[in-house]
């Protein structure tokens, strides 16, 4: 398995890498999208704002080779955080910005329903998912994960939701359309669960 990580200057990739490689993935961080052809696995990883992280993508020139990869070539793709919600059709952060459209839907900041809910969300959270998810293969329900935002994914069609999460309400946390993957928290940082959520990204294929 070869997983290409996006850098587009957006987000601390050494975890990410490191947490792959222990997965037993062939890693390959690429600034470069003619790399994408390399990949068994892609991942888009991401910490900053919706409008900032397509503006990277845009310079860097990912945008058409990643839509031919992900959407033609159906190469399986876990977004991670912002990257996640950078699949989104629309997203409301700094302004309103078009997404990659992958996954069509919106993010919108969270929005506090009572004193117990904080934003940004960070910290352990739980996560609710739906069985025979591949993502959460040999992973408790409601395992905890490690959560750092401030916006959430809001799909179009609530049949991409796989993984939600009891805060502000309820938040979706996992979602999956096809060969695209989407994480709302960081499975690098989120210790055995996390590992096995990658583990189990990896061994899909289309």
């Amino acid at each position: 398995m070869k997983a290409l990580i996006i850098d587009y200057e957006m987000g601390n990739l050494g975890s990410v890498r490191r947490s792959f490689e222990e997965c037993d993935a062939e890693v390959l961080i690429s600034t470069d999208p003619h790399d994408l052809k390399l990949a068994t696995h892609i991942v888009l990883p991401g910490v900053g704002a919706f409008a900032e992280g397509m503006e990277h993508l845009i310079r860097g020139g990912w945008i058409d080779p990643l839509r031919q990869a992900v959407l033609n070539d159906r190469i399986p793709t876990l977004g991670i955080c912002l990257g996640m919600q950078l699949f989104a059709d629309r997203g409301f952060e700094k302004g309103d910005t078009p997404g990659l459209g992958f996954i069509p839907g919106k993010v919108a900041l969270l929005e506090p329903g009572n004193s117990d809910s904080r934003v940004p969300h960070i910290g352990w959270n739980e996560v609710d998912f739906v069985p025979n998810t591949p993502l959460f293969t040999k992973i408790p329900n409601k395992s905890d994960f490690y959560f750092v935002h401030s916006f959430h994914f809001i799909p179009e069609n609530n049949n991409v939701i796989v993984g939600e999460t009891p805060y502000c309400g309820n938040i979706v946390s996992a979602i999956q359309s096809e060969n695209v993957f989407g994480v709302q928290f960081h499975p690098e940082k989120s210790s055995r669960a996390g590992f096995q959520l990658i583990r189990a990204f990896l061994e899909y294929n289309h």
